[in-house]
Order: structure tokens, then sequence, then C-alpha cells
């Protein structure tokens, strides 16, 4: 009998220790671990916020893991290709993992979140539960499979960043799902009536080609795909453009309460497209393809919209409207999907160029009824026909970095989302435009203390070293020899607290290999024998290195690079200054010209 006791005792101990709630403090607390969320942490805590990351899978990245393998889209044109935070982990990912490996991918996300002191990152951790004082959340908790515990956290700002507005219904913000009526804001593309329908989700698939048959042998759940039922949507094997997006479900359906069964239903539909290409006998080199990856966990592209101060609507962006307090930008066509999506008896979308870049405005990122509630993401508040353009993930990333760099600002003057936007909405800007995030619209303000100091090239000056700080960092470029010695000289010492250069890291990827897919993309779908190895961009500086001539008249090496990964540079000083000076000494892949934007302090 004791010994029973006893180890009733040890099992009670055992899940009271399981089941206990650790307590997490911040200044922030992001919900969703994309790259909005991702982006949104980063930016806050860069900018002095403390943060707390809660993700409730394994890995970061969401639609871009691992585990969904999304390609990540964006603006399209010349010059547009999205920034920042973002073109960070693009060039980290072209040096670390040149064959467009997922595994290196996914560490490329997770390091960059962990190298941040100031990210407290809690994964396999789903939000649950929030508490609330009248409209303000003071609380959320989330539970953590791994270690069997509750997480909460207190924060004074929290954002949505889960893409499923899990907010929402824990905190009562306003919110929408479907499509508006084509009443209420003469959109094109919208419905009669309003409904509740919205995009499909996808579980993709992933090819492999070999030099070798194989063979493929369909489970029995696999739905039989006949020519009929691949009319519109027949696979292209040999492009690289292929990645089965097409093998879509549930727009038709609750595309939260219904995820469980449409995902059943998508992985039989995935797994009877790949019987078709093997055995269909519709494809000649069918029998050395193999089936490499297949995403059982569906890829979501609409459920709730978050309600901000304004909802952003398809005219806006067809109409490039010029928003006052733009912080980030799309340029994806309004790209809508029919609700049946694999079972629409029709072309799979409809797509409609739009101005790329267009701005989108802050006030689409924060909540109308909940005082300290961000949101970033495909969840950011647009109509159902803006957000078929805003919510591929290069935007996302755009509008977490607003929302982070916003939160940053809200921490430093104690305000709320809304405050930001009535009294600190220009210095929001203009920090993102430091950070090398463009604003349609809204051009860079040269920082004033090297806006008129003396700038010289091997001590001569020259009209040309203009473009250095003249705020525009897309299309003004110096070319330099390496070697040269760019140089700022003040008349008198001058407190310098940071230093910014921004390198040519090639945004249009014409240094790179392969076709346009393969240069444009991140990572790629269908693999062949003959894709290519990626490397970084041949305009990219490698080595560099800058002084500061102090007040005394020494010297100081404030920072020597020898393997330059950044398009974008910032270097604190923290001291005053006579002069300083950049000196490029090697570009990547080799080359004698090093191509700069901007050289500029303040």
């Amino acid at each position: 009998m004791a010994e029973c006791f006893a180890f009733a005792e040890r099992t009670n101990d055992i899940v009271m220790n399981m089941l206990k709630t650790i307590q997490y403090k911040a200044d922030l607390c992001v919900v969703g671990g994309g790259l909005a969320g991702m982006c949104a942490a980063i930016a806050a805590a860069r900018g002095g916020a403390s943060v707390v990351l809660m993700q409730e899978r394994p890995m970061l990245g969401g639609n871009a893991s691992s585990e969904i393998r999304m390609w990540v889209c964006g603006a399209s044109g010349k010059n547009v290709r999205e920034t920042g935070i973002l073109e960070e982990l693009a060039l980290e990912n072209l040096y670390r993992n040149p064959h467009k490996l997922y595994p290196i991918w996914d560490s490329v996300l997770w390091e960059a979140v962990k190298n941040e002191p100031n990210i407290t990152l809690l994964l396999n951790c789903s939000c649950m539960d929030a508490e609330m004082d009248g409209s303000r959340i003071c609380a959320v908790t989330g539970w953590q499979m791994t270690t069997q515990c509750f997480c909460r956290v207190e924060a004074v700002n929290f954002s949505d960043c889960s893409g499923d507005s899990i907010l929402a219904p824990l905190t009562g913000a306003h919110y929408r799902v479907g499509r508006e009526a084509a009443s209420e804001f003469h959109e094109n593309i919208s419905v009669e009536t309003e409904d509740k329908k919205t995009m499909g989700m996808s579980c993709l698939i992933q090819a492999r080609k070999g030099t070798e048959p194989v063979s493929f042998i369909a489970p029995a759940f696999a739905k039989k795909l006949t020519e009929e039922d691949v009319r519109f949507r027949c696979p292209h094997m040999q492009s690289s453009y292929e990645n089965f997006w097409y093998l879509e479900l549930g727009g038709d359906r609750n595309s939260i309460g219904d995820t469980e069964e449409v995902r059943d239903e998508l992985i039989a539909l995935a797994y009877g497209m790949w019987d078709y290409i093997k055995n269909s006998g519709k494809y000649e080199d069918a029998a050395y393809w193999q089936l490499d990856f297949l995403g059982f966990l569906p890829g979501k592209r609409e459920s709730r919209r978050m309600m901000g101060k304004y909802l952003m609507n398809q005219n806006d962006i067809l109409e490039d409207r010029a928003f006052e307090d733009v912080v980030a930008y799309g340029g994806w066509p309004l790209d809508d999907h029919d609700p049946a999506g694999f079972y629409y008896d029709g072309h799979p979308n409809t797509s409609y160029n739009t101005t790329s870049p267009y701005a989108i405005p802050y006030r689409t990122l924060y909540s109308e009824n909940i005082e300290n509630l961000f949101f970033a993401g495909r969840n950011i508040s647009m109509t159902h026909a803006a957000m078929s353009s805003s919510r591929v993930m290069a935007t996302c990333a755009l509008v977490g970095q607003a929302v982070g760099s916003a939160a940053a600002i809200a921490k430093k003057y104690g305000c709320t989302p809304d405050g930001v936007y009535t009294d600190h909405i220009k210095e929001l800007q203009e920090t993102l435009l430091w950070d090398d995030v463009l604003l349609p619209h809204h051009p860079r303000t040269p920082a004033a203390l090297t806006a008129h100091a003396l700038l010289t090239r091997n001590g001569a000056e020259e009209d040309t070293l203009a473009v250095l700080r003249d705020g525009n960092d897309r299309e003004h470029v110096l070319c330099c020899h390496l070697g040269d010695v760019l140089e700022y000289h003040f008349d008198t010492p001058k407190q310098t607290e940071e230093i910014r250069i921004v390198f040519d890291s090639d945004l249009d990827r014409t240094t790179l290999p392969g076709d346009g897919c393969e240069r444009q993309h991140t990572m790629r779908c269908n693999l062949l024998p003959d894709s290519p190895v990626m490397h970084l961009p041949t305009t990219l500086c490698k080595s560099y290195r800058v002084e500061a001539e102090l007040a005394d008249g020494s010297i100081k090496v404030l920072k020597t690079e020898q393997n330059n990964l950044r398009r974008l540079v910032k270097i604190p000083v923290c001291d005053k200054v006579l002069a300083i000076r950049l000196i490029c000494d090697q570009i990547h892949e080799g080359g004698e010209t090093v191509r700069l934007f901007s050289f500029e302090a303040k």
C-alpha cells in the first residue's frame, strides 16, 4: 500500500511539473513565426524592444518553410525587389545554400531570429487564450507541446502574425471573412452578394528527376484523375515554374474549421496527381521522375482578415494611391482563386496586373478596436480583392518589418499603435527608409550630418559622388575601382552615431545562373540533374574597411569585413570625428569595380 501511495505522489509531481505555467514579459509579443512574424520580431528587437515570438510550429518560415515549401513571391518589375530584412535572408541563403536545400534554408531562418539577443523564441507553442483589460490585451497564453507547459506572455503591445488571426476571436478584434459585394467598394473582381468564401489551401508536392527509372505505386486513397480533370491544370514537369500551386481546395468551406478534412482531400489529390504524372502515359520521361516531397501541412492563402483604421481595397491598388502614411509596398497581381479550387471547371485563377510597387498604409496594420494590437501578414486590413495581391510572402515580410519598427517606436514614446500614426509616422517612415525599405511616393531624406560635408574620392571632389547622399538607394549608383578611398571631411569634429552603406546586391538578379524563375526565387520546386548552383550576386562588395579620424587626429578602424553578405551595412560610431573613410577591396566572384548606392552617416 505504501508503494502505491509513493507511486501516486511521484506521478502527481510529474504531472504538476509538466503542466506548470512559465511567465514571460516583453515590450512586444509576436504570435506567428512566418516571414511576417519573423521580420516584425527582428525589426522590433533591433529597435530596442524586448520581444517574445510565439510560433506554433517546430520551425520558422510559415508557408516558406520546409513543411509547406511555397516560393517567396512579391513585387514584379525592374528594380523593385523587396529589401530590408528579407534581402538579408535571401543573400545569406545564396551564400550558405547554393543548391537550394530546404534543411539549410530552415537553418537560415532559425538563425536569423536566434541571433537577436532581444528575442525570446517559443517554438511548438500554440496561442490559446488572451487576457483583456477593456479594449487592451494584457497577456496571451500558449501551450508548448514539447515541454507540456503553458507559456504566459505579458506585453505592452501584441502583433498577430498567425495568418489565421487567432487573436481576433480571443480578443474581440474586428475582422472579416470572405468576399465583399461589388457594391461596397465597386471592385471589379468582387461578387454580387457578399459571402464567406475564400481562396483555398494547398498541399504542395516536389519532384526530382534522376537518371534511372523509378516506379510509383499509388496508395489506395489517392484520387484517380483523368485527362479531363487536369485539362486546365496540366503539369509541366520540365518547367522551373511548376510548383503545383493549383492543387487547391477548401475555399468553399470553413478555411479554418474544416482544415483537417480539407487536408485529407488535398493529400489524396496530391498523390493522385503524382499517379497521373507517373502512370497515365501522358509524360514520355515520367519514368525518371520520383516524388521528393509531399507536404502534409496545408499552405493557406486566406482566412480571417483583421480590420484596421483603414480598409484597403482593390481600387487603391489599381489607382496607385499615394498614402501619406505609407510604410510598405506590394506589386503582385490581383491574383484571385476560385473557392472551389481544383474542382472549379475552368482556369484556376484570374490575374490583373497592378502598379508595382504600390503603397500600403500604416493604418492597415493595427486594430480599429483593440488599442495595443498590431497585425502583419496575409491578415492585414484589406478587402478580399486587395488581399489577393498583398498575401504573398515578400509583401508580408515588408509589412512585418514595418510593424516591428512601429512597435519599437511605440516603446520609445510609450504610445499605442495609433499614437505612432498620429504623432510619429514620419519617424517610422524615416526608420524604414534608413533600414533600406523602399516606400513608394516617399523618397528618403538624406542624412543631415553628411548632406553638405566635403566628400572626396582619392582626395578629389567629383560631381558624380552626389549619388552617395541623395536618398535614392535604387537607381543612382556610383562605380568605384577597388582601393578607391571615399571620404567625408568635417570642418570641426562632429558627433557621429552611425555610418550607413548600401552596396549593390543585384536586385534584378541578372548575375545569377539559370532562368528567371531560378534567379528570382529563394528556393526551387522540382529538381533537375542540371539545376543551377547558385552564388552571391557578382556585384556585391566582399571586403571593405571603414575608418574614422577622431578629434585628436588619430585614426580608428571602425570595421574590417572580409566576407560581406549584406546589401545594407550599418556601423556604430558613437564618437566625435573629423572624417570617415570607406575603402572597398574586393567583390564577390572577382571583378575590379564595386557599385555603391549610399555612403552616409548620422
